[in-house]
């Protein structure tokens, strides 16, 4: 029964496969980052009209001591230095 209802519903594939319904960690807000994370701030991205996409940004550990207490403003200035930048693009049903 499982592929004859696929087949009729092509919709529940994606919704089974991706779990796109889901949010995990369960209770935990995620536009705080450095409650979890040390060295990592969250930065928002404004690229077009109505979509605004959330940036994590963290520091390598060679840097955390000097990361340690700096604002927002350090961290974005941070991106423009030498190091390379790695990004890592990952979300859910929770926080897409």
């Amino acid at each position: 029964s499982v592929p004859f209802a696929i087949r009729l519903f092509p919709v529940l594939l994606t919704k089974f496969v991706f779990l796109n319904f889901l949010s995990f960690p369960y209770f935990v807000d995620l536009r705080r980052p450095e409650l979890l994370l040390n060295n990592t701030v969250s930065l928002y991205l404004d690229t077009e009209p109505g979509v605004t996409v959330g940036i994590w940004h963290t520091v390598p550990r060679s840097r955390g001591a000097e990361a340690q207490g700096k604002d927002q403003r350090w961290y974005e200035e941070a991106l423009a230095d030498a190091h390379p930048v790695i990004i890592y693009l990952h979300g859910n049903g929770g926080s897409r």
